[in-house]
């Protein structure tokens, strides 16, 4: 029987809320037993779904509903959009009836990252909104608590809400140490709770 996993399941832009969530992935390898998906929400189009690839051109494969519903746990991602989840995000959540209806996600385990332009632009409430939908589905949502000396330290991302990155006005800042590091530590708290579900 395969390991149970981790789905880290994000959309981005411009790659920083990509870079997140592969720390976050990597923090979850690292406790035996666990394994991380990753996954990315399709985009929404703006001409006629059925015309657009079903398979991405590059990056990380399109989520589906099964990969939600038989995950051990959920690291869930988005940049910020005016202090909220961005539309492709929302609209795939906006799916998961099916889900809810079955009770999959009761119990497990989540967590929330973002990336934002600006130290303060709207990274908290973006993690909130993405909390919302959670909570609706029953999940136990992980914060990043303050025994962790980066929260308190970093002169970039990170909130006691989800991990969070600070990526400059041109979406060019590479990960600090601190995000890196706050990152991995999500995404071994989160696999410690999914095990400890499973138990």
């Amino acid at each position: 029987m395969a390991d149970p996993y981790v789905l880290v399941l994000y959309c981005s832009r411009h790659g920083a809320t990509k870079q997140l969530a592969q720390m976050i992935a990597r923090g979850v390898e690292s406790v035996d037993g666990m394994q991380a998906k990753i996954r990315t929400a399709p985009p929404v189009s703006t001409t006629c779904e059925a015309v657009d690839s079903l398979v991405p051109e590059e990056g990380a494969v399109y989520v589906t509903l099964d990969d939600l519903s038989q995950c051990a746990g959920l690291a869930l991602g988005s940049p910020t959009r005016f202090g909220n989840m961005a539309s492709q995000m929302k609209y795939f959540l906006d799916s998961t009836t099916p889900v809810w209806l079955s009770g999959d996600l009761i119990d497990k385990p989540a967590c929330v990252f973002s990336s934002s332009a600006s130290m303060h632009g709207g990274q908290e409430t973006t993690l909130i909104s993405m909390m919302l939908p959670l909570m609706h589905h029953g999940m136990v949502i992980l914060g990043m608590p303050y025994d962790e000396p980066a929260l308190s330290e970093t002169q970039s991302g990170g909130t006691p809400y989800g991990v969070t990155h600070v990526a400059g006005a041109n979406s060019d800042l590479p990960l600090s140490e601190d995000e890196i590091h706050l990152a991995k530590q999500m995404g071994k708290r989160l696999a410690k709770h999914a095990l400890v579900r499973l138990d």
